[in-house]
Parts: C-alpha cells; structure tokens; sequence
C-alpha cells in the first residue's frame, strides 16, 4: 500500500523483514515438535530461538533473502538458505518434512490474525465515537429523509446508533473471519502427512496461536480468505454509509453538519470560501477499492488439483491492501466523528422547511381515528399537501380552511407536535443500554 494511506502499524507487519520472522515461527515450531519426539537433539530449538532473539531477521537479512532468490527463484529456499549462513549446523533441522506452502500459508495466516486484531482495535474506537454522538444528540430532532426528499421528523442520535449496531455487526463479522484463518497447515506435499504426522502438527499448533486446519491439500483453502475479505468489504461498506451520510448533511443546501476544518486547512485552490467533506469523500473511495478485492478473493478459492500458485501473486496485493486500507479508512473516520461539527439550529430550519408537510401521515391517521375512510382521508391530506408544496402556506392553515377536514384546531395542534415522533427514543436506545 501507498504510504499516503498506510499505517505505521501495518508497514511493519506487512514488511518482509517480518514475514520472514513469521515464517521462522513455523519452522520453529515444527523443529520443537520433532524435538518433542526425538528426532531432533534436545535443546536444538531452544537454541535457535536465543540466536534469533540476539539477532532478529531484519531488513539486513530481507537483502540476503533477495539476493539468494534472484538466483534461486524460489523464495522458501532462498529463506532456508540464509538462515543456513545465520545458523550453521542446527540449520539442517529446519523444514524437516514440510513443503513451502505449510510454512507460507501458516506464516500468512499467523500475519493476518495480528492484522485482523489491529482492524477490531480501531473499529471498537470508532463505535465509541459513534456512541458518543449518539448519546449527545439522543433527543436532538431533525427531519428524516427518504429519497432524499423530507419524511418525517426524527432524533438526530438515531443516525449514529444504527451505525453504531452496524459496527457491532461488522465486529462479530471479524471475529468470525479471524477464526476462519486462524489456522495452521503443516501437511506436507500435497496434504498427506507423509514426511510429518498429524500428531506433530497438533504440536506446532500449541506453541502458536493457531488451530490446526482439520484437512488441506498443498494449500489452506482460499474459501476462508475470500470469507475474511468479505468481512473487511462488508465493513467498508459501512464505512461509506457514514462518510456518505455525513457529505449528505455538509452540502450547503442542507449543512446540519460537517467535517471540522483546521487552522490554516484550504478548501480549494481557486475558491478560499470552500469547505470540503474531503475525508469522507476519501473513504467513499475506499470503500470500493476493499469491495473490489473481494471479486479477486473469490477468483483464488478455485485452484488446479492439490496446489498451484494463481492465488499468490494476488494475495501479495490484496491481503496488505485491504487490511491496511480497512484500518486507514476506520481510524480517519473516527477523528471525523470525533471532530464533527453539528448544527442544530439548521436541523430545526429544514425541519420547517417545508410548512408542516413532515406531519402529514399524522394527520392522515387522525381523521382516521375520527371516523374518515382512509381514502378518503388521503385525498384529503394530499389534495392540501399539493396545495402547500406550490403555495409555500402551512399545512395546517389549509386544512382549517378546508370543508371536508374534520378535525379541530386543538386535534390539528396535536398532529403537528414534534415530540409525538419522539417518544420511542429512549426505548431504542434501552436495546443497546445506552
């Protein structure tokens, strides 16, 4: 990923100095289990461990891995190799009876855990902002829209508690596809066990937070990738319904919020007035880029026989991308929310907009109650409705100059109260104990 949209985070897990401390994790915890069993002197992995742990794999020995592949062409033997020069003897414990894929895969899956974790971080910080706004402008009316036409009036906090149970649903979503790839594969070629028993993988698997994969060929199934992609899509998507929502209430026509504007911030390079939802209109962008991922994720579930190597070069992309997208996009998006700018005066003005019209289903349902055939009583509501969009006169003030209205100045007041439609606010909230 592009460092204008990475994380400090991400870099370093993506990085290959890091990829190949996971691949020595594997191979590790596989030379311990044959330790476990005999087949490697004991102490030999304990040994190993302290080496690394007084010299990391780093950047240095990344260099070494290139220059050693650029004559091998295959980068598990390049891998080996250095760590032959790094270790000397011992070094011919390593990758007993496994291919590159049981490292690589298990390796990638190990990386994808930590990335996975670091998303659920930075999503349950922006459900806390979220809850906040939501709290804070629990009872702050305003006009609902459908269409993008004005509806009905409802609580300005109620936008941020759906996004709030969004989140809730993306994190359960994660979680699930964390466990997905949360696996271990140590099966050898073409996933027979038959240079390293079952027994054994199950003890990689105890020194490593993973679970051991029931059944694989020469590769983790892709199903469980295409699931964790999904998941991150999924979540972006939900990332575009705020960003989409609050560009919706910064236009000038609307302005009941929007993005903050720091000092010395521009809008524009040719008009200084310029204020622009720049942030949200990023993660719009986003939000395509991990749904678009998923179309290639699904393209890798299906490979040729036991193994090939389709998916790979796809994954090198799409794996880092989305993940560090994912967490970019939600910690930007927390300090929009954060720092948001909300208007309640204008909330009040566009509900006034349009005279009185948001409470003609109220009014509809009153002459019901009154005895009015509902029909009848539409053509009633709607006849005066068309009347006030063209006239700009309130709603009310027709209907009490209309013969076939039936109801009173006292009922009329009572439709067209505003707290009427929000009297089940704190009973929605009370779902969520807020």
């Amino acid at each position: 990923m592009i460092e204008r949209y990475s994380t400090s985070e991400m870099t370093e897990l993506w990085s290959e100095a890091n990829r190949y401390r996971m691949w020595l994790n594997v191979e590790l915890a596989a030379t311990e289990a044959w330790e476990s069993v005999g087949d490697v002197p004991k102490g030999t992995t304990a040994d190993m461990r302290a080496l690394f742990e007084a010299k990391p794999l780093d950047e240095a020995f990344a260099v070494r891995v290139a220059e050693i592949e650029a004559e091998t062409k295959h980068d598990i033997v390049a891998f080996t190799r250095a760590l032959t020069e790094r270790i000397g003897e011992p070094a011919k414990y390593i990758h007993m009876g496994l291919t590159s894929t049981d490292v690589v895969d298990s390796a990638q899956n190990l990386i994808l855990a930590e990335a996975i974790a670091l998303i659920e971080a930075d999503v349950h910080a922006l459900m806390a902002a979220v809850k906040d706004k939501a709290v804070e402008y629990k009872h702050t009316p305003c006009i609902g829209r459908t269409h993008g036409i004005h509806g009905e009036p409802m609580s300005f906090g109620l936008k941020f508690l759906n996004f709030y149970a969004a989140l809730q649903r993306d994190c359960l979503r994660l979680e699930e596809a964390k466990k997905r790839v949360g696996v271990l594969m140590l099966s050898g070629s073409v996933g027979t066990y038959a240079h390293f028993p079952p027994e054994l993988e199950q003890l990689a698997a105890d020194s490593l937070p993973l679970e051991v994969d029931p059944i694989t060929n020469q590769t983790v199934a892709r199903d469980r990738h295409a699931e964790l992609l999904n998941a991150i899509a999924i979540l972006g998507t939900t990332l575009e319904r705020i960003s989409v929502e609050i560009r919706h209430l910064q236009r000038t026509e609307v302005r009941e919020a929007q993005e903050g504007f720091s000092k010395g911030q521009t809008g524009s390079s040719s008009m200084p007035h310029k204020k622009n939802p720049i942030a949200t209109e990023n993660i719009s962008g986003i939000a395509r880029i991990l749904r678009s991922n998923v179309q290639a994720a699904y393209e890798n579930v299906a490979l040729w026989h036991e193994r090939d190597i389709s998916h790979s070069s796809v994954e090198r992309v799409i794996l880092p991308d989305s993940t560090t997208l994912a967490s970019y996009a939600t910690r930007r998006l927390t300090k929009v929310v954060k720092n948001l700018v909300v208007y309640p005066e204008n909330m009040e003005k566009n509900l006034n907009a349009l005279h009185g019209l948001v409470f003609s289903q109220r009014v509809l349902h009153k002459l019901i109650d009154a005895g009015m055939m509902r029909e009848t009583a539409y053509d009633v509501v709607q006849r005066n409705s068309l009347k006030s969009w063209e006239s700009a006169t309130h709603l009310k003030e027709l209907l009490l100059q209309d013969t076939d209205n039936s109801l009173s100045t006292e009922e009329l007041d009572a439709a067209f109260n505003l707290e009427w439609y929000l009297r089940h606010v704190d009973a929605i909230y009370a779902r969520f104990d807020l």
